[in-house]
């Protein structure tokens, strides 16, 4: 069989939530959102990821020879590449998608949303545990509305790595870095509070997916099977969200034109993929 044409038209994906459905995730900071991808969407993006994956190699950031992967632990933990929207066209249309842009809007209650960055988290066979972990803090932008949305590429099961979340943990998580390591509990040394709580399982099917709010407390399992588990993941910053000074995934060219305080608002390195009001960015 020939390989499908990624141009064809293909049933939208979910883009419409309910009021309970955004109720929830504001009340617990994640949602499961089932059949996300219908099963032609869900073909080409594990299409894209794979092809993408391949294309970029060991090296782990777009832009960057520096940054390659290895057999450390935490490269064990899973197959992480960033920012494949930069540098592979069919991955550029699905980050890009305004869809997935209102959805995220939606839930955190912004006017616009822009990519921070996307990024595969593929748990290969025996591959290690994710720790417990926020997001927000390692990036370049603090924002109590950072979202991102995980995309289940295959079946995500309590064997081979589903997410956990410490529901309720986004309205007390603050924005300094906590790490994440080889030490699984080791963010209940900063949050002792949360040690005592119950962390909620989001095992899903293939085409589903999440959202988190990026001072969510989450992690995963390992991957105790002998096959992969493939995920694609895209973080997401409010529009007007401003450089707090840290590197991050920020090219060196751009960090030295920046001052803390400054709005984030290069298009070619932060997207605008939905807005109420103002054009946005074509993929």
């Amino acid at each position: 069989m020939g390989r499908p044409d990624h141009h064809l038209q293909e049933k939208p994906i979910k883009t419409t939530l309910t009021p309970k459905q955004i109720a929830l995730y504001r009340q617990q900071g994640f949602i499961v959102i089932e059949d996300f991808l219908s099963p032609a969407e869900l073909e080409t993006w594990r299409e894209a990821v794979d092809e993408s994956v391949t294309q970029r190699g060991r090296r782990k950031l777009a832009g960057r020879q520096d940054l390659q992967s290895g057999d450390s632990f935490y490269d064990r933990v899973f197959t992480q590449r960033i920012n494949l929207w930069m540098d592979h066209p069919v991955m550029r249309r699905l980050m890009l998608d305004p869809g997935i842009g209102k959805l995220a809007a939606d839930l955190e209650g912004v006017d616009g949303i822009r990519i921070w960055h996307d990024q595969t988290l593929i748990k290969e066979a025996w591959a290690n545990p994710t720790a417990w972990h926020l997001d927000n803090p390692y990036w370049s932008f603090s924002s109590p509305h950072a979202i991102s949305i995980w995309v289940a590429l295959d079946d995500v099961t309590y064997e081979n790595g589903c997410l956990y979340f410490l529901p309720g943990s986004h309205r007390e998580g603050r924005f300094e870095s906590c790490g994440i390591g080889e030490n699984m509990a080791e963010i209940f040394k900063v949050y002792p509070e949360w040690a005592e709580r119950r962390a909620v399982a989001a095992p899903m099917k293939a085409g589903s997916c999440s959202f988190h709010n990026g001072l969510t407390a989450h992690g995963a399992g390992p991957n105790m099977t002998p096959g992969r588990r493939r995920a694609m993941t895209c973080a997401y910053m409010p529009d007007g969200s401003t450089f707090n000074g840290q590197k991050n995934v920020l090219p060196e060219d751009y960090l030295g034109k920046l001052k803390p305080g400054d709005v984030l608002d290069w298009d070619e390195q932060n997207p605008l993929i939905y807005h109420r009001s103002k054009p946005c960015v074509s993929a």
